[in-house]
């Protein structure tokens, strides 16, 4: 087991693990640390802990002391320096007439290093630059070229859901971000609206995205054919929050698609549990028959009796009577 200490060096920064060098320290502490660039003050963010040596953490530079008094108020003092120094680099950036802008000054604890961060469109040579800086300050002098999503990080801003800017609250790293993840969320793929301040994407579409991908591997592709309750059809979108899909049926294209869940959806060529769905015939209402009114023999008027049809004897045609024929004896 190897014992360590994690250690920010700027708000939402990298956390860098130490040695502890027999030194216990809380969370919130500053202590003095060894780095690469020299001396540098620090902020515990992660307390004395031990790790499994699988982890391949070898090398750990040593943490100095807790930081005193002292030490704090030599701390405000460099970041006065960083502030005139600012000034005076961007003073003579524009004597040398460099396409560049200055973005940040570091001061290192014992003021042995400045380093001065800016952003450049190409590569810009500063060789001139760095000969004026050192004969100005006399100490060494490092120019690092950094990208528009480190700068975001540095001067933070405000992104389009009105809060504090991810990289400069929380984030430590930086994702890759893709307009696919833009499209698999149902997104506007219209950069002006899934972009940061920093003109890349925003790095927020990477939070909800494994959650996306999970469920698309449970849901149909968009056109597939499918097995519904009520028939086959067509998927013609996908919703997968609510994980489902709505299919436009085969018997009824002119009606709105419908949506069904993913339990509901089956394969199209499994057939063995399908009941074709027969739609009832709508039955007609049923007339009634207007009931005879029966009247007692007993309550008949004499206008009713008058009314009865009565039964007309048939027209015989009229005939002549036949003379006999008189036998006349003479």
């Amino acid at each position: 087991m190897i014992e360590i200490i994690g250690i920010r060096f700027r708000s939402a920064g990298k956390i860098y693990y130490f040695a502890p060098n027999g030194i216990t320290a809380e969370p919130g502490q500053r202590v003095i640390v060894q780095t690469v660039r020299g001396t540098e003050i620090g902020t515990v963010v992660l307390g004395n802990k031990e790790i499994d040596e699988s982890e391949n953490i070898k090398d750990l530079s040593p943490v100095l002391r807790i930081a005193t008094e002292e030490d704090m108020k030599k701390d405000a003092e460099n970041r006065e320096k960083e502030q005139k120094a600012f000034d005076i680099c961007t003073e003579k950036i524009a004597k040398h007439k460099l396409e560049m802008k200055l973005i940040n000054v570091e001061y290192t604890f014992d003021c042995s290093k400045i380093v001065f961060c800016f952003v450049a469109d190409g590569r810009v040579d500063f060789r001139e630059l760095v000969k004026d800086l050192a004969s100005v300050f006399k100490t060494r002098i490092e120019l690092r070229q950094i990208g528009v999503r480190d700068q975001t990080k540095t001067i933070a801003g405000l992104g389009l859901c009105g809060r504090k800017v991810c990289c400069a609250s929380f984030l430590t790293d930086f994702d890759q971000i893709t307009v696919k993840m833009a499209k698999d969320q149902g997104l506007s793929s219209s950069p002006q609206k899934i972009s940061g301040p920093c003109g890349k994407l925003i790095c927020c579409l990477a939070y909800e995205q494994k959650a996306y991908e999970d469920d698309y591997k449970e849901l149909p592709k968009m056109g597939a054919y499918v097995r519904t309750p009520e028939g086959f059809g067509t998927v013609c979108e996908i919703n997968p929050l609510k994980e489902g899909v709505r299919v436009r049926l085969e018997d009824k294209p002119d009606e709105t698609p419908k949506f069904f869940g993913k339990a509901e959806l089956k394969d199209p060529n499994d057939l063995e549990d399908f009941v074709l769905p027969v739609s009832e015939p709508a039955e007609e209402p049923k007339q009634e028959e207007p009931t005879p009114e029966v009247i007692p023999a007993e309550e008949e008027t004499q206008q009713q009796k008058s009314s009865r049809p009565r039964n007309k004897k048939k027209h015989r045609p009229h005939r002549k009577p036949t003379q006999k024929k008189e036998n006349n004896e003479g």
